[in-house]
């Protein structure tokens, strides 16, 4: 089995490039006739991602402005053509897309986020809510041993992102169409909490130290690596500073629960 780049595989990659890059050069003898059909060929690829953008981010677009947002849609469809089978997957990324393109404005990054992450878990498989009630049946008789080697199954593709600006604030007046600007730096960094609940997507702004907490307990970690997580980097932390930390690990878990994050207990 060979790696060559066959001839084709050459002309098709030509031809993408010239799709996506105007100033990219063109397939090895085209016609002008072929160069004027790429133009509109190339006008409808780029309608139809944006569209889809436009779809997927319709409460960033409404902040950002339409001329603003066509722009970084641009961009984006220029540095990050869509890889996948369906148009859905042409908003991947957009947020970083927006960091750069609104670099003075980093709320419409957030606000991009956040839309994604909306849509992720939209689209996500169902999991059953594990209740409080149920929980502590199924923790009832662990001992301190059973509680550090303790490990969550999280609603699949929740997510968690530490946030300078009010989402929640922004997220509402937008719906509303609004059209005054309000002030959504928020006075300190929160974590956003993306899941779903039942059908619909939520979310919810709580404490900065979430983020770290949740990202680690969907990838596996320990309840008790997650009590270590909080402590930082104390070489010798005290016996108050390890019991605050542990109950700040409960605080969390506790709202995980009541909030329907957590699924079950994973072995």
């Amino acid at each position: 089995m060979t790696n060559e780049v066959t001839p084709l595989a050459q002309r098709q990659a030509t031809f993408l490039r010239a799709i996506l890059d105007e100033s990219a050069p063109l397939p090895e003898g085209w016609s002008n006739r072929q160069t004027a059909g790429l133009a509109v060929y190339r006008g409808n690829y780029r309608s139809a991602v944006m569209g889809a953008l436009a779809e997927t981010y319709e409460r960033t677009a409404r902040y950002a402005g339409e001329q603003a947002f066509r722009q970084a849609c641009i961009n984006h469809v220029i540095k990050h053509p869509p890889a996948g089978w369906t148009l859905d997957d042409a908003g991947e990324g957009f947020d970083q897309t927006c960091a750069h393109h609104f670099a003075e404005n980093p709320e419409v990054a957030e606000l991009a986020w956040l839309e994604w992450a909306m849509l992720a878990v939209a689209t996500a498989p169902n999991g059953t809510p594990m209740d409080p009630a149920a929980f502590g049946a199924a923790t009832a008789e662990f001992g301190d041993e059973d509680w550090g080697e303790l490990r969550l199954a999280m609603q699949p593709r929740a997510s968690s992102r530490v946030v300078s600006y009010n989402l929640t604030l922004l997220w509402k007046t937008l719906g509303e169409q609004a059209r005054e600007r309000c002030d959504p730096r928020l006075t300190e960094p929160q974590t956003c909490l993306v899941w779903r609940e039942g059908e619909r997507p939520t979310f919810i702004l709580v404490e900065a130290d979430h983020a770290d907490a949740f990202t680690a307990m969907q990838k596996g970690a320990t309840y008790g690596e997650l009590i270590e997580l909080l402590l930082g980097d104390n070489p010798d932390p005290s016996p108050e500073t390890i019991q605050n930390a542990a109950m700040r690990s409960g605080a969390m878990l506790g709202r995980w629960l009541q909030e329907g994050m957590i699924t079950g207990l994973n072995p």
